[in-house]
């Protein structure tokens, strides 16, 4: 069925944008200052970048689309966003080519085998609570290993779609990469639910470690079966690990997640012990690792006291330093060995008592940070509160606090 043909022009009039954005001269800047950073070589300055997560609705508003079919709505929206970026001016590498993700199916069709449920709020934007479906040890019997097949018609068909509509803006290319990831609590906690978690660690240790095994296992068998096809894709073209390409391609230039960054996070053990921690939720990690060829460890947990745990990832290259973790000891301990991504707190950005403060702080850390390899990121986002240029005044706070302190 073919597109609305308005639709069609406002898609193709953004992708000029985005492909003039792309084409800038000091996108190739932005993409050298990522790459030299992540190799651990000496970059003009740290790179900068914000994520706005939940508050794109107050930057995007629905008066702002245009387009009335669904798919090219996303689309719109996904351009709109990177045109605002660049308004934003922080370090967001914008490619000159469109990426369409492969088609697979899963069996089950669900992943896990058992239906992961939430209990929903009743008003808008108000919090969910776990419904998690493992209620007793003997449901653990019902999870199934999924197995992913990949469907070559329908990711065709999907290229040429994107193809015809894009084609000569932004060259389409396949991406392919294994579905699930290495953070391990995230499915955990969907799975058994968090508050049920943190008891298991103490009174079933066994159930939790069945549980978590399963997750290590269902999440290897992926990455065997994508590896399989032959038709894995590079991740390291976007902000955070934007890099240098990761290993040799194979002799017939196919590649594995030897070539790939792994990131990975344990946010929900961020209230255990470390030793809880390594054996319930690192040690379980620490195979899946092995498989790829670089790791970023964290997210906005507290890894203050499991500094030594997460610098013993063999292949670690980013230390995620989260505004909870410790930043000194985390210079002391790193000791210029890995690229570290400081991250900032959010509401700090988007409440600051006084403005001024926020600039500050950014050039007290980055003095701390002055000589070490070193990432500026703010994320998780959730509103602005109305500020709409919060973004753009963080995000010239921290360049400048970059720049001197480069």
């Amino acid at each position: 069925m073919p597109y609305p043909q308005k639709d069609v022009n406002r898609i193709r009039a953004l992708a000029e944008r985005v492909a003039a954005i792309a084409r800038e001269p000091g996108m190739k800047a932005i993409k050298k200052r990522w790459a030299d950073v992540n190799a651990l070589r000496k970059p003009d300055r740290a790179p900068v970048w914000c994520r706005p997560v939940g508050c794109w609705s107050e930057i995007i508003t629905d008066s702002m689309l245009e387009c009335t079919e669904p798919s090219l709505r996303r689309l719109e929206y996904q351009f709109l966003q990177t045109i605002h970026k660049r308004d934003i001016d922080d370090d967001s590498p914008v490619e000159d080519y469109f990426s369409v993700s492969a088609v697979f199916k899963c069996n089950p069709a669900n992943t896990w085998g058992v239906a992961v449920g939430r209990h929903m709020p009743d008003v808008a934007g108000g919090s969910w609570r776990y419904d998690p479906p493992i209620k007793t040890a003997a449901d653990l019997d019902r999870l199934q290993i999924p197995t992913y097949t990949y469907c070559e018609n329908e990711t065709h068909a999907r290229v040429a779609q994107m193809e015809d509509l894009l084609g000569d803006i932004l060259p389409v290319r396949l991406a392919v990469g294994p579905p699930l990831g290495a953070t391990l609590g995230t499915a955990a906690a969907d799975l058994r639910g968090l508050e049920q978690m943190m008891l298991d660690m103490a009174v079933e240790p066994e159930l939790m470690h069945r549980l978590m095994a399963y997750l290590r296992d269902a999440t290897l068998a992926a990455v065997d079966q994508f590896e399989a096809t032959g038709l894995i894709t590079p991740n390291n073209t976007g902000p955070m690990t934007c890099s240098d390409p990761i290993g040799n391609p194979a002799p017939d230039g196919s590649l594995s997640c030897k070539n790939l960054w792994c990131m990975a996070n344990s946010q929900e053990f961020d209230q255990v012990s470390p030793a809880m921690w390594e054996e319930f939720c690192l040690n379980y990690q620490m195979p899946i690792f092995q498989r790829f060829g670089l790791v970023g460890y964290g997210c906005c947990e507290n890894l203050t006291h499991k500094i030594n745990g997460v610098l013993s990832i063999p292949n670690l290259r980013i230390f995620v330093c989260s505004a909870w973790t410790d930043l000194d000891l985390v210079l002391e301990r790193t000791n210029r060995a890995y690229c570290i991504m400081w991250r900032q707190k959010a509401s700090d950005v988007v409440f600051p008592d006084d403005p001024a403060r926020v600039r500050d702080d950014l050039m007290e850390g980055t003095r701390r940070l002055q000589g070490h390899y070193y990432q500026i990121v703010l994320r998780e986002l959730q509103t602005l509160a109305g500020h709409r240029h919060r973004l753009h005044e963080w995000t010239r706070f921290a360049k400048e606090a970059a720049e001197k302190y480069s």
